[in-house]
């Protein structure tokens, strides 16, 4: 190897290092790391005395929001409030006893199963128990 190769050679991983240590810090700027939020197993929704009959509450869950309801009966559910079909924040429309999505105007009964509409899934179901007083939701699904 002469030393005209040796310096091009040398010029040029130099040039490489020099590129890359300017477009990193530059990448890593508009690709940031997702960042982890604690997932509870566990969320205390309030009291029983909170939720008159008929009553709905949307509450975050970790990173996903959820809809507690307490029917007519005075029974309590737990569903996911995004709607399967476009993540819309669904709604509980205590005059028809069903879970409502405004978009497209999808239907849910208590249970999560969809009734009518485009979703294609059922919502997510969460265990609810009444611990005294407290409320609580539980991250298994019933």
């Amino acid at each position: 190897m002469n030393r005209k190769t040796f310096l091009n050679l040398a010029v040029g991983a130099g040039g490489a290092g020099f590129l890359a240590s300017m477009v990193y810090p530059v990448l890593r700027f508009l690709l940031p790391a997702e960042q982890t939020e604690a997932q509870p197993d566990v969320l205390k929704v309030g009291t029983v005395k909170d939720f008159g009959d008929g009553a709905s509450k949307i509450l975050k869950f970790g990173r996903h929001p959820i809809i507690v309801i307490r029917d007519a009966k005075g029974g309590f559910h737990a569903l996911s409030a995004t709607c399967t079909h476009l993540d819309c924040i669904v709604q509980y429309k205590k005059d028809e006893d069903l879970v409502w999505c405004a978009c497209h105007n999808g239907k849910y009964d208590l249970s999560g199963k969809n009734v009518s509409g485009p979703p294609p899934r059922p919502l997510d179901k969460y265990t609810v128990k009444v611990q005294g007083e407290d409320l609580l939701v539980l991250r298994e699904t019933a």
